[in-house]
């Protein structure tokens, strides 16, 4: 019986000690003059003559840095399985992820694609190297996702978004956009400007691997589709997947799934 119970010990310790480490940190940021808390999920396998590469992964309207790993905690696993960092940040409560126009206060673009980014990769074994890099979330964190993989191709190689509120326009009236751009009297051109489902047009993207998806009971579903076709007509390559689901966890915690993987087959590409 004892050896029995040592034996347990020994393989309840074993399996513990090779699981994936979460740290929460602080980062300021010299744009905004703050504090910002981010989840940072380490592989098992994680060691410092080792470098991994890194997905960023952000939340969505009214959520914050912990969304993720409360609600999937199978993030675990997944840095585990395939050997990567995974990086939440606080994106506020409605930044959308770009720097305001009409509020400085609210730089959350600047944020993660230069302070966020070199406070991980100085204080983290990542590679440093945009095709080792990939950036992705969920409903607001989606459209930031792509929005900042687009406008960075120089810092990601890889971009996503899940459920992702695609074109601004579609949400006049709601979760807070006007705070951040200004009303559609006065500033529609920031709409415009600022919509995945327009900067698609302006940005080169032959380097960058993209991929998004929706769930088709999804209030975001038309956009996406939209946006899908959008790309078709302008020759982007992409992976798009459209399949039952709403705009919800159940979704998202199969949909990460995913794109992890797809962002993983990107990173072996770059070997």
């Amino acid at each position: 019986m004892r050896k029995f119970s040592f034996i347990l010990i020994f393989l309840l310790v074993s399996h513990f000690s090779n699981a994936a480490t979460v740290d929460t940190i602080t980062v300021y940021s010299n744009s905004m003059n703050k504090n910002i808390k981010a989840v940072v999920v380490l592989p098992a396998a994680y060691s410092t003559r080792v470098h991994f590469p890194a997905v960023y992964l952000l939340h969505g309207y009214s959520g914050d840095f912990s969304n993720w790993i409360k609600k999937v905690p199978s993030l675990q696993q997944l840095a585990d399985n395939n050997k990567i960092i995974i990086v939440c940040p606080d994106g506020a409560y409605s930044s959308w992820y770009f720097d305001s126009p009409i509020d400085s206060s609210y730089r959350y673009e600047t944020f993660i694609t230069k302070e966020l980014i070199h406070y991980i990769d100085s204080n983290y074994q990542t590679i440093s190297n945009r095709k080792a890099r990939a950036i992705t979330g969920l409903s607001m964190g989606g459209h930031g996702g792509l929005f900042l993989g687009i406008r960075h191709q120089d810092v990601f190689g890889a971009c996503g978004s899940m459920s992702g509120g695609v074109d601004l326009l579609s949400s006049v009236g709601k979760f807070d956009i006007a705070k951040r751009i200004g009303d559609t009297t006065r500033y529609l051109q920031n709409w415009k400007d600022l919509s995945v489902i327009n900067q698609i047009e302006k940005t080169k993207t032959d380097s960058l691997s993209v991929i998004f998806d929706c769930g088709t009971e999804d209030f975001f579903y038309e956009t996406n589709k939209s946006l899908h076709q959008k790309m078709l007509q302008l020759k982007i390559k992409h992976d798009y997947i459209e399949r039952p689901g709403k705009h919800d966890w159940n979704y998202w915690a199969n949909s990460v799934k995913y794109q992890i993987l797809f962002f993983e087959e990107y990173f072996n590409k770059g070997k």
